[in-house]
């Protein structure tokens, strides 16, 4: 009997199992026939886009060449697509309608705050894409999204759902979705067939035409609502560029979510400095958008266009101020002033090194510069800046960094022989532009030694000497060079070396860079890349968490962490200087141009070049107008032109010369 039972038990699972599977393979079915559906309705606004000629490449990207997508937006023959899509600037582009005609299309603007271009071709009843409204979306619906490249006769197709809403400063939907270049510009639609989004790619940390590119195909993709790109159409169509929204401010928080976010600078001739705000402003609102974080500032700036007007409330003290502002394109740039002098390097923190009196020890003055001009020397103690106490190096730097060259200002100094903190000078100095060009001679700036009294818990035990370690969360070899008379209790300069993917040129490097290392206190970091491979965009990444790992054993200065590239090693320097600015506060390149767009210049981020090249390289026109761009972006930027050389690492009298400018990192 109980086997009978058992039996009949297993055959009505079994059934139930079999049901089950049947229901799950109708549902199935139901969903693709459901999904197919959606695209059909939507596929006579969706058009196929050839371009024809353009660049091959562009930065580090291979530009496509095959048929991308865009969506009708009017019956008269307005398409939106992807900017991505003409990145190579085509010659011509030609517009493949559902009906299978092909037009010619011209470009009538851009949106480059979205990543949006709309086209334009002569034809008339056209069937426009219907939008979604934007507060009906919701996370975790459908999205399905569309490109027609494969078949003009029915769009393919990518299933996923709707991942997060108002990502990239509020402009974006994100979906899983797979998103790549053969669907850039393409719909994201829902499932009755209306349209959420433009397929476009976006990154929160880059503004280029290639920012996100990278993230194809991996479940993070971004579509612009379509909603928006119906309210921009009106000044597309007038053929006007449309460009991100500039205020003008930087806020003291570095992390997105700390409460309370105040104006920590306001820019020179920026739209809130006309409009009166000022460091130390809380600010309360911007337009209806109340203000609590950091991350709510850039949310509500993120959808702004220049040309824009908003409404900005601050706190100031016990008032509230309430100011209207115009938001511009473009700031202008920002210039570094400079007082002449390098400090004395003390020692880290809190170190038993540290034994100086406040204020900031002056351990050179640049011949000609503002501080020799008013009678400062060496060994002069700076105390104050316009009446503030300069305790230390960082905070002179800070207060030089918010002054403008041309501006005159007071500062105190205390002489080596009046040691009373009441014994001070005062002088009027009158700030000039940080200096491009390499001093022949600076004095030495030997490492504090240290003190009898020091205990073994103060000189914790390092690795030194010629190291060869892997990084464990990247599993990447990595080489290191550091001075055997290493000091936990003094603040090393890194020097992060990246060479050419196909030579491994340690020795050379560790030859000519140790003198430096010993005599001047610097660390020498290798990056290598995976065995037998080139550098790819990825090792960007890779090299900052080598870097970071690094830095936990070791005691580094951060006003003194510079990136070194050499021939094809030098673009990825250049994208780890570009994309870590934080990090990074030197850009030396030999043999090698500047790879990418040239950042704007910030005074937070304070970023000095070097670039050493024979005027008989391949490389030297590039570096030439490289220097152009540099320059004209305000940052420092120095020049070594090797005479009547090819390509080749410089020698010994070139590296001394590298070095010096190196030394100088540090100068305010």
């Amino acid at each position: 009997m109980t086997s009978l039972v058992a039996g009949v038990l297993c055959i009505a699972a079994v059934a139930s199992t079999a049901a089950a599977t049947q229901d799950d393979s109708v549902l199935a079915q139901q969903e693709q026939e459901a999904f197919q559906q959606a695209a059909a309705l939507v596929s006579p606004s969706v058009v196929r886009i050839e371009t024809v000629g353009g660049l091959d490449r562009l930065g580090r990207f291979l530009t496509a060449s095959g048929p991308t997508t865009g969506v009708i937006v009017s019956e008269d023959g307005y398409i939106i697509t992807s900017s991505f899509n003409f990145v190579s600037k085509p010659s011509s582009v030609i517009v493949v309608l559902p009906d299978e005609r092909r037009l010619p299309a011209q470009i009538v603007a851009s949106d480059q705050a979205r990543m949006l271009t709309l086209l334009k071709v002569e034809a008339t009843g056209l069937t426009p894409a219907q939008p979604v409204p934007k507060k009906s979306i919701q996370v975790g619906q459908w999205a399905i999204a569309l490109g027609r490249t494969f078949e003009s006769s029915f769009p393919n197709v990518s299933v996923g759902i709707v991942s997060a809403l108002n990502r990239i400063w509020g402009k974006a939907i994100q979906t899983d979705a797979k998103v790549s270049p053969v669907n850039y510009g393409g719909p994201l639609i829902d499932i009755e067939g209306r349209v959420m989004g433009i397929l476009v790619p976006l990154s929160p940390q880059g503004r280029s035409e290639t920012a996100g590119v990278e993230w194809y195909d991996s479940g993070i993709g971004f579509a612009i609502p379509l909603e928006d790109v119906y309210a921009i159409l009106p000044r597309l169509k007038k053929g006007e560029d449309l460009l991100p929204g500039r205020l003008g401010i930087t806020l003291k928080a570095t992390d997105l979510y700390a409460p309370e976010p105040k104006i920590d600078r306001v820019r020179y001739n920026s739209p809130a400095q006309k409009a009166g705000l000022k460091p130390g402003d809380r600010i309360l609102k911007i337009d209806d958008q109340v203000i609590r974080r950091f991350v709510d500032v850039r949310q509500a700036l993120g959808t702004k266009l220049a040309g824009d007007t908003i409404q900005i409330t601050v706190r100031r003290g016990e008032k509230q101020i309430a100011r209207t502002v115009t938001l511009v394109a473009e700031l202008e740039p920002y210039q570094s002033a400079f007082l002449g002098i390098l400090p004395e390097r003390v020692s880290t923190p809190d170190s038993v090194l540290d034994r100086t009196p406040a204020g900031v020890p002056i351990r050179f003055v640049f011949p000609e510069s503002p501080a020799d001009r008013a009678g400062l020397q060496r060994g002069d103690v700076i105390t104050h800046w316009e009446g503030r106490p300069t305790p230390d190096a960082a905070a002179l730097l800070d207060a030089v960094s918010r002054a403008r060259p041309g501006q005159t200002v007071k500062i105190r100094f205390r002489r080596p022989a009046e040691a009373a903190a009441a014994d001070t000078e005062e002088a009027e100095v009158t700030l000039a532009t940080i200096p491009d060009n390499i001093p022949d001679r600076l004095p030495a700036a030997p490492l504090p030694a240290v003190p009898a009294d020091a205990t073994a818990a103060d000189q914790k035990a390092a690795d030194t000497g010629q190291l060869l370690r892997t990084e464990p969360k990247t599993k990447r070899e990595y080489w290191a060079y550091v001075p055997e008379d290493y000091t936990p209790q003094a603040r090393y300069g890194l020097l992060i070396w990246i060479g050419p993917a196909a030579t491994d040129m340690q020795k050379q490097i560790v030859r000519l860079w140790k003198p430096t290392c010993q005599t001047h206190g610097w660390l020498l970091l290798g990056i290598r890349p995976a065995r037998g491979r080139n550098w790819t965009p990825e090792d960007v990444e890779i090299a900052r968490t080598i870097v970071d790992a690094f830095r936990e054993h070791y005691s580094v200065d951060a006003q003194r962490i510079v990136v070194h590239g050499y021939a094809d090693g030098g673009r990825l320097a250049t994208q780890l200087a570009f994309r870590h600015r934080e990090l990074v506060r030197g850009l030396l390149l030999a043999s090698s141009a500047l790879s990418g767009t040239v950042p704007e210049n910030r005074p937070e981020y304070r970023l000095q070049f070097l670039l050493a090249c024979g005027d008989q390289d391949e490389a030297w026109p590039f570096v030439e107008q490289a220097v152009k761009m540099v320059r004209r972006m305000k940052f420092p930027c120095s020049v070594i032109r090797l005479k009547d050389q090819g390509r080749q690492y410089p020698g010994d009298e070139t590296v001394r010369q590298m070095a010096r400018w190196l030394d100088m990192l540090d100068r305010i």
